[in-house]
């Protein structure tokens, strides 16, 4: 493909882009292709010619669209919203199309300063301090691998430089709430702390983290001659959003001198709200922490803001220099490749530049505060409803819900939530996550993507309760 025959092709893609963006909420918004049948319009061998753009193109209308569950729906109610506003599409268009890489500062200087730029943006639009460094990973499971690394580093005096885990006399502990995401503990299993070695913390009422277990679990750790070594807590849970006590937490980090890791990947674009902040309250007191800007923010997917207090010894940690990437202005400038995993870098800091510019703080605040309304309203009709509860304090823009009919429990009441929440997304009218909590089946509605307005929010509220009636009714 030439420049030219890119130019004409990028216009038809673009425009076939913004048609499907203005018509989104006509489709149903969980896909509803069988397994395979996607795969079956696909030739099983490749093209050995080419093959013309428009083709493609058809194609992508006529075999990928249908098999897509619709995201940026304002009927997308499901698990958290993964917002990719329009201007940060066209960032990430912009860093593909640039297709440079970060393996040094010196490789693409803009694609360092930008990142270090939108980073300090950021930490600013959140009321971080300035002893934060920021930077951007592709998720929030990365960035919780990252932050055990470093932990086990710390804890261990670097036995990376040695003998690694295997010459350490005692078994590291890794604290989590039963509530945390399940990345927290596949990472501590990549870490190499085992999951033996991983506490489930109790949590209260409200399902956040009791600071006198996690407090209780340490010392009964250290008695018993193990080694704690990290807890990980969390600003807004998957299921519930629940808010662990931050503050409780960090001073018991330091006491017993654990590295505390924060996983806001969702709750953390709400910190852009000053009336929020206290869901984070004692955050200076924390090691690391995540917020995924591709989440409610509206960063298109993938955009992990990842923030250290002791930026040197996580590159100590990371830090990798061979002698092809050596330039003279090391000294002057962040290698980023010492801040993560990866070597190569993308440029996904436009993306998130492109969006705050284009948005402004302001706009960014505002919808968030709409979705945050909604949430309310939402939480207020169901509790006025009979029969219908909220499970769960509603913080954030995440709803937890069950109708309850009279006579109803147990497993019967489990077969009847799924029943009525297959029923809602099947009529492709709404998206809804269901998961348990306390041992039963509830469903769970987000609230949060970028185009729902009240509206659409009422129309849910009319759609479930309709669609809950025959499930009742049938006996499901």
């Amino acid at each position: 493909m030439t420049p030219e025959q890119f130019r004409k092709a990028g216009h038809q893609l673009i425009d076939w882009i913004a048609d499907y963006r203005s018509r989104i909420a006509e489709f149903p918004v969980m896909s509803r292709s069988a397994p395979g049948e996607i795969k079956s319009q696909i030739p099983p061998e490749p093209p050995q010619e080419p093959q013309p753009f428009e083709a493609i193109l058809r194609d992508l209308e006529q075999i990928i669209l249908p098999g897509l569950s619709h995201w940026q729906s304002p009927k997308f109610f499901g698990y958290f919203p993964s917002n990719g506003l329009l201007a940060s599409v066209l960032g990430d268009f912009a860093s593909t199309g640039l297709g440079v890489l970060g393996l040094s500062w010196q490789s693409s200087p803009a694609l360092t300063e930008v990142e270090e730029a939108v980073t300090g943006w950021m930490r600013q639009m959140t009321g971080l301090s300035e002893n934060w460094s920021g930077v951007i990973q592709d998720t929030a499971s990365t960035c919780t691998l990252l932050a055990l690394l470093c932990a086990r580093e710390r804890t261990t005096g670097y036995s990376l430089a040695h003998g690694g885990l295997q010459s350490q006399p005692r078994p590291l502990i890794v604290y989590v709430s039963a509530h945390s995401h399940s990345s927290v503990d596949k990472a501590a299993l990549l870490a190499g702390f085992g999951r033996q070695n991983v506490r489930l913390i109790a949590h209260d009422e409200n399902y956040a983290m009791r600071a006198s277990a996690l407090e209780e679990a340490v010392r009964r750790d250290t008695a018993a001659g193990y080694l704690p070594c990290a807890v990980v807590a969390t600003a807004g849970t998957t299921a519930t959003t629940a808010l662990d006590p931050i503050e409780s937490i960090a001073k018991i980090a330091a006491v017993h001198k654990l590295w505390l890791h924060v996983d806001a990947a969702m709750a953390g674009s709400a910190m852009i709200l000053p009336e929020c902040r206290w869901m984070w309250q004692g955050i200076e007191g924390a090691d690391s922490l995540v917020l995924n800007a591709h989440k409610w923010l509206g960063a298109a997917f993938d955009c992990s803001l990842y923030y250290v207090r002791d930026a040197e010894h996580l590159i100590r940690v990371m830090s990798t220099n061979p002698s092809f990437l050596r330039s003279s202005v090391d000294g002057q400038v962040k290698n980023f490749r010492d801040w993560g995993l990866p070597l190569g870098r993308r440029f996904r800091a436009l993306k998130l530049w492109f969006l705050i510019r284009e948005q402004g703080v302001a706009a960014l605040q505002n919808r968030l505060r709409r979705d945050l309304a909604n949430a309310q309203w939402f939480a207020d009709q169901v509790r006025a409803a009979p029969h219908w509860r909220v499970l769960a304090p509603v913080p954030l823009q995440t709803i937890c819900i069950r109708h309850e009919p009279p006579g109803l429990e147990g497993e019967a009441l489990d077969r009847y939530t799924q029943a009525w929440c297959d029923r809602v997304n099947k009529s492709g009218e709404a998206y809804l996550t269901p998961a348990i909590l306390d041992g039963r089946w509830m469903v769970r509605v987000s609230i949060g993507s970028a185009t729902t307005e009240r509206e659409h929010v009422e129309a849910l509220w009319r759609l479930i309760r309709n669609e809950a009636a025959p499930s009742l009714a049938t006996g499901q």
